[in-house]
């Protein structure tokens, strides 16, 4: 065909004059990803403490809302984030009047979404809360749907303001934003999100319980429920957003229940073991942040391809592939950042592990056989999101939906599903070795 001949021969010139070295990824994305780190640990250091207020053991469900919460980075600001560094990479951003649109289109849409999504996933909490033992307390379901939703309000405003800038400076620097506005977004994410909902859940339930103040917790949710439509309808009104008002919702909406189920495995081993939390948010956040640069750099590489939305660039491979062809294949050309990425998680989790001991937080001693065991779960969780990434963007692109809006939210959310659980059976595995320091039961 002698259109897809066009579009091959535009592929190849286009991808060789914008070939990035594996030397340059690693460079613009190893202080990003520490950084990620750092926050990850001071979000896991802010959840290990926050575990024994009085709110969160009256109210036991907030854990359930934790991974969804923290999710939102993923469900909304990184997918703003690798939305937006495709308009840049393809130049839209450097006109004023345009950049101004996506800019203003995107952050609507980002409250809007957050609102959605925060309602829905205090609904999902209030329900698997209820399961095990049957009892529904109304004043527990206010802490929910109010602490969510102002919770993903602030967090989803601060932290789009933050990628727009992160995005637009690094335009201006010649560096790929691809490589560096997700982990930002990583970084500030699950801190900034866990402090507000835990100060927010905390004011909330001192609020209810005083009889002269117990309606500002419904004011709140009403508030919020009349002023979404409102949202939706100024994101659908800019040419930037319309398509993902129309047509974005289920893999955030996917995403939020795969991360509120692995909210429910945090719970539950949360219960069985304290010193699971201060390591969560990092074995969460290292393999969300990580496959989401992937998820990024490859829906930049097919929307800078020059084919439309539906047809694969011949450098692409169709269907199903083998892990060896997503590390290692000779025609793969995001084989090269798969290895960069995968081979970060042993030097980074280690710094990680350092910090955390150095700061005396959780209830586990940091030994030989925990940092062997949380090495290798680590590398099976992130060694499974990079596959799962070669995959599913292609196959998205091929379904003609954007991959830019609908790969990393589920990508981020199997990364929390997966990392509870990993992190979950390591401790346990650890405890039936005999390793037994974690105060299990505590």
């Amino acid at each position: 065909d002698h259109h897809l001949l066009e579009y091959d021969q535009f592929d190849i010139n286009h991808l060789n004059k914008r070939k990035e070295s594996l030397c340059t990824l690693a460079i613009q994305i190893v202080f990003p990803f520490l950084m990620a780190g750092m926050g990850m640990v001071a979000a896991g250091v802010v959840l290990d403490k926050v575990q024994h207020w009085n709110v969160f053991e009256n109210v036991p469900e907030i854990f359930i809302l934790v991974p969804a919460l923290l999710g939102l980075k993923g469900n909304l600001e990184m997918t703003l984030a690798s939305r937006v560094s495709t308009y840049a990479n393809k130049g839209l951003m450097d006109d004023r009047r345009k950049m101004l649109s996506i800019v203003w289109g995107n952050m609507v849409l980002v409250e809007a979404q957050a609102m959605v999504v925060a309602f829905l996933a205090s609904l999902v909490a209030i329900v698997f809360g209820w399961i095990p033992d049957g009892k529904w307390e109304m004043n527990h379901a206010i802490i929910l749907c109010a602490g969510s939703l102002l919770t993903g309000a602030i967090a989803s405003c601060l932290l789009g303001l933050i990628m727009i800038g992160v995005i637009i400076g690094s335009r201006k620097l010649g560096i790929n934003p691809d490589n560096v506005a997700t982990p930002i977004a990583a970084s500030l994410g699950d801190l900034i999100t866990l402090t507000l909902l835990s100060t927010i859940v905390k004011g909330l339930f001192n609020v209810l319980n005083n009889p002269e103040t117990a309606w500002i917790g419904p004011a709140i949710v009403i508030f919020f429920i009349l002023i979404t439509p409102v949202l939706l309808w100024l994101a659908h009104r800019n040419e930037y957003t319309r398509e993902v008002v129309k047509y974005g919702w289920e893999p955030v909406i996917m995403a939020m229940v795969i991360s509120s189920t692995g909210g429910f495995i945090l719970d539950f081993a949360l219960l069985k073991n304290p010193g699971v939390a201060v390591f969560a948010p990092v074995m969460n956040g290292v393999g969300g942040n990580l496959v989401a640069v992937q998820a990024s750099r490859i829906s930049t590489h097919l929307h800078s391809s020059g084919v439309p939305m539906g047809i694969l660039p011949a450098s692409e491979e169709p269907g199903c592939v083998t892990p060896c062809y997503t590390f290692f294949g000779k025609n793969n050309p995001h084989s090269g950042s798969a290895k960069v990425m995968w081979l970060m998680v042993i030097p980074g989790q280690l710094i990680f592990l350092f910090t955390i001991e150095q700061l005396q937080a959780g209830h586990t001693s940091i030994t030989p056989q925990f940092i062997a065991v949380y090495l290798m779960v680590s590398l099976i969780q992130v060694a499974i999101l990079l596959h799962v990434c070669q995959w599913l963007v292609v196959r998205l692109w091929r379904k003609e939906d954007d991959p830019d809006n609908c790969a990393i939210p589920y990508l981020t959310a199997l990364g929390d599903l997966l990392g509870t659980g990993l992190l979950a059976a390591g401790f346990l595995f650890l405890w039936f070795v005999g390793d037994r320091d974690a105060d299990v039961g505590d």
